[in-house]
């Protein structure tokens, strides 16, 4: 099984820059978004497991995407500010990144080698492409776009209530 490598640098959307160390020891659903996109309503998912599980070690990490459609447009700030303002989002974002071709961010270029999607597809087909990583970093799984928060609740809290290896 494949891991993520703690060392790699992300950046929050409101511009601070720091290594996925401070994770260590959580269980992390990472996760593409887009604000103009048909699955954009999944925020408000993402959000409710955030906040039932995240006393638990989950931490779910938003990272804006506007590969797909020109769906996630705007700045950072406009980002951060329409997913509080319409979705209540208080879960960790990031600043916009690539997720497939040569300017793909290093994590999600772990995520797709760890996790590949159907047929061992590599890329990333759409927006809200969901990861579950375990906390010592192993790449547990990935989600398709269709699959709605809500449909995880099981997996996540089966792995926060499985005992330390």
């Amino acid at each position: 099984m494949s891991q993520i490598d703690f060392s790699t640098k992300v950046t929050s959307i409101d511009g601070e820059e720091y290594t996925l160390e401070k994770y260590r020891g959580e269980l992390l659903l990472i996760v593409n978004t887009a604000s103009k996109c048909g699955f954009t309503p999944q925020f408000e998912g993402l959000d409710k497991l955030w906040r039932e599980f995240g006393d638990q070690g989950l931490r779910v990490l938003g990272f804006p995407c506007n590969q797909f459609g020109n769906q996630d447009p705007g700045t950072n700030d406009e980002i951060a500010s329409f997913c509080r303002v319409n979705y209540g989002v208080t879960f960790p974002m990031h600043e916009r990144i690539e997720v497939n071709g040569s300017g793909t961010h290093p994590l999600f270029r772990q995520l797709k080698k760890g996790a590949p999607g159907i047929l061992s597809t590599k890329a990333i087909k759409w927006n809200f492409t969901k990861f579950l990583v375990d906390r010592d970093g192993t790449i547990l799984e990935r989600y398709g776009p269709k699959t709605e928060p809500e449909q995880l609740r099981d997996d996540i809290a089966a792995r926060l209530h499985a005992p330390s290896e």
